[in-house]
């Protein structure tokens, strides 16, 4: 059978790859960047035949026009390439993902899968940092955390435990990697598609339901909408969110509602479901390698890793 060998769960921000400058004379932002750096070796020590990557999408794959709560890339899938992220085609493990949306299935999900899926940062940017020579095939794991209605957090929980029960029964003899992308803490200038919604709100609106074939062109302004964006990030939130990841136990986060986080720490950090996934794929206790709540990326930025119970 394959087995889970290792999860990572690490933040985003593509202004790490467009801004170092800005934040080269921050402690706290090294401080993030060293925890990547050492969960990559951590990955790379584990030596993962496939990585599984649980990540978001920032409508740059997925739009208004049709958005599935779970969407698995099984066949060619090519990253968007936005600011200095990986662009063009990435190796997929075709085989585990048609087991995993095959497994899904049989554990009463329904998610949608793809022949030819567009990632964006919410999977490629872990992969830059953590899989830097992109020479792993990968699984893309696409959860819904940013266009409501999101599923409730326990759902996560579940889909990442369905996960380990498929790669479990893998015949395969594979060596997995689970990781997850997004998150913590972070509120982003996104308006409610249904409310009322002011000219940058109308203009980001009309990005997320027409961009599937033309995304690049509301790229400059959308930039720009989020460049502006005052911080908002909740330390405490995040804090307790990582204290709960190392003594292995989430059910205190899964007691809140979306209303809940967002509330309490942001919009953003509703991708706290790539964590709750991960973790319940790995199972065992976390590891905090990196904490930072940095400013200039609008985000409390985390990096964690768990070893396999």
């Amino acid at each position: 059978m394959s087995t889970v060998v290792a999860g990572v769960a690490a933040s985003h921000s593509t202004l790490m790859n467009t801004h170092w400058d800005e934040v080269d004379h921050l402690e706290e932002a090294h401080r993030f960047r060293d925890g990547l750096h050492a969960a990559r070796d951590f990955l790379a020590e584990r030596k993962p035949d496939t990585v599984v990557v649980i990540g978001s999408n920032h409508f740059r794959g997925l739009f208004l026009d049709l958005m599935p709560s779970i969407t698995v890339g099984v066949a060619e899938v090519n990253g968007a390439g936005e600011a200095n992220t990986p662009a063009g085609p990435l190796p997929v493990d075709t085989a585990l993902a048609k087991s995993l949306v095959d497994g899904l299935v049989d554990d009463g999900f329904d998610p949608a899968f793809s022949l030819r899926l567009t990632v964006d940062h919410g999977i490629t940017h872990s992969l830059q940092h953590l899989v830097p020579a992109l020479d792993v095939p990968i699984v893309p794991v696409v959860l819904n955390m940013f266009a409501p209605p999101l599923m409730p957090l326990t759902r996560a929980r579940a889909i990442g435990e369905s996960l380990r029960r498929v790669i479990d029964a893998d015949c395969a003899d594979k060596r997995v990697a689970i990781i997850a992308s997004g998150g913590l803490s972070h509120r982003l200038p996104w308006p409610d598609w249904a409310g009322e919604l002011s000219d940058d709100d109308q203009f980001l609106v009309e990005a997320w339901l027409n961009g599937r074939e033309q995304w690049k062109e509301f790229e400059v302004r959308r930039r720009q909408i989020i460049r502006s964006a005052k911080a908002d990030i909740n330390p405490a939130f995040d804090e307790d969110f990582l204290a709960q990841l190392e003594a292995g136990d989430l059910s205190r986060t899964l007691t809140l509602s979306s209303d809940d986080v967002e509330r309490v720490a942001g919009n953003g950090a509703q991708e706290i479901r790539s964590w709750i996934a991960m973790a319940a794929a790995v199972g065992g206790r976390g590891r905090t390698l990196a904490y930072a709540p940095v400013n200039e990326w609008l985000t409390g930025m985390g990096v964690a890793v768990v070893e396999p119970a």
